[in-house]
């Protein structure tokens, strides 16, 4: 593809954002430091207007004392909002924390459940929440949309992105299912890297100068 040349249509751009992007992060990690689907969890629910740094500075005292419902569930409200207290919404996500513990426990055998239904019942569990653990946890195609992948999906004119949920569905149809797992963390590292709120106007990052060449205006998008 060259600059003076962009896809013509929304599915083209997307083709090239899927085989760029495989070709800039073709083993991307999970950003969230953990070892099972339960740590898993308890990490994304503390991402929630924190960031990934400060969730992974802060899970490795939490996590020391209770890597299973089984051991969270024995620590009190105080000692784990004690803990989590640096990622923020305190003592909400530590209420949220020991509250699908408990739940875990009592109506899955201490197992974290691999549907969405049962896991977005749990305290503090979102469709994002949700949406990342069936992902990354148990390998289901879900395409997680966090505040990353709604700014560059709107710069690169994939969806109106008139909400997160329009987001999502709008991405599901563009991109093959079984790219959706390791796409929507490639999104996300390059939204950090290349294409940031402030970094990138949606005229500067690689990608958008390469389908928008003659765009020369900031591009404002819905948060």
């Amino acid at each position: 593809m060259s600059a003076s040349t962009p896809p013509p249509t929304r599915a083209d751009r997307a083709a090239y954002i899927d085989r760029r992007l495989a070709e800039l992060y073709p083993n991307p990690g999970i950003p969230l430091d953990h070892t099972n689907a339960f740590t898993l969890l308890v990490a994304v629910l503390l991402s929630a207007q924190c960031t990934d740094k400060r969730v992974n500075l802060t899970t490795p005292r939490l996590f020391a004392l209770a890597n299973t419902p089984e051991k969270m569930a024995k620590l009190s409200v105080a000692e784990i909002d004690a803990i989590v207290r640096p990622c923020g919404l305190a003592p909400r996500k530590a209420e949220a924390i020991a509250g699908l513990s408990r739940i875990l426990i009592e109506q899955h055998g201490g197992q974290v459940p691999r549907t969405f239904e049962a896991l977005e019942e749990l305290p503090g569990v979102g469709h994002k929440t949700a949406s990342v653990v069936m992902a990354q946890a148990f390998g289901f195609p879900a395409f997680p949309v966090d505040t990353h992948i709604h700014r560059l999906a709107q710069r690169w004119k994939l969806t109106s992105g008139r909400s997160v949920e329009q987001t999502e569905t709008d991405l599901k149809k563009l991109f093959p299912r079984e790219h959706w797992n390791p796409l929507h963390l490639r999104i996300i590292y390059y939204g950090r890297e290349h294409c940031s709120a402030h970094g990138c106007d949606g005229t500067k990052c690689e990608i958008c100068r390469t389908l928008f060449p003659e765009r020369k205006r900031p591009v404002a998008t819905r948060k």
